[in-house]
């Protein structure tokens, strides 16, 4: 059965957007450097830990925010063009055929998105889809990238999970740009 991996750039203060995120600033007041060890300034191993990401990641489960923040930078295939992504929401917006959008929940978008991984993983998007899926035992693995910089306020990765998760470290590619932290998912009964 696919992975579930939660796989995303943190403020240190653990924020993966700055304040006032909207579409038109998707990740927020001062978090533009977020994902600068990507896309600005990416080291060989930054570059090289992005392409392994990107070949093992076979599904994508988000919630409705982050699509309706950043569909319009994807464009139609999502952001992977190799991996089906699939939308938590209540309404699924028209015109978007590329998008499976699922109504039922994040357990049963989740389980869309195992069967159509396969043997790849599912990449959470968005902190909302992680705190919802992390309680009900649903998330695998978690990869935080811990970006130098203090947002003071925005979304964080972590809230309301309701209880202590423990987590045991994996190895770590090395980075100068940003810290790469790694973890599996351990016990979720608190």
């Amino acid at each position: 059965m696919a992975l579930v991996i939660c796989d995303m750039s943190i403020s240190l203060d653990g924020y993966v957007t700055g304040p006032n995120a909207s579409r038109t600033t998707p990740f927020g007041d001062g978090a533009g450097g977020l994902h600068d060890w990507m896309f600005e300034k990416p080291t060989d191993s930054d570059r090289q830990y992005l392409e392994d990401a990107i070949a093992q990641c076979g599904a994508i489960v988000m919630g409705r925010t982050s699509f309706d923040k950043t569909v319009n930078e994807w464009g139609p295939g999502g952001p992977l063009a190799s991996a089906r992504s699939f939308v938590v929401t209540h309404h699924a917006p028209e015109g978007h055929a590329d998008y499976t959008f699922v109504a039922d929940g994040v357990a049963s978008a989740i389980g869309q998105a195992r069967e159509a991984a396969g043997d790849k993983w599912v990449g959470l998007h968005g902190a909302t889809v992680m705190q919802q899926a992390l309680p009900l035992g649903l998330v695998d693995e978690i990869y935080v990238h811990v970006v130098p910089l203090l947002l003071g306020g925005g979304t964080p990765l972590f809230a309301s999970l309701g209880s202590a998760i423990r987590l045991e470290r994996m190895p770590t590619p090395h980075s100068p740009a940003v810290d790469h932290l790694r973890f599996r998912v351990v016990n979720q009964a608190g």
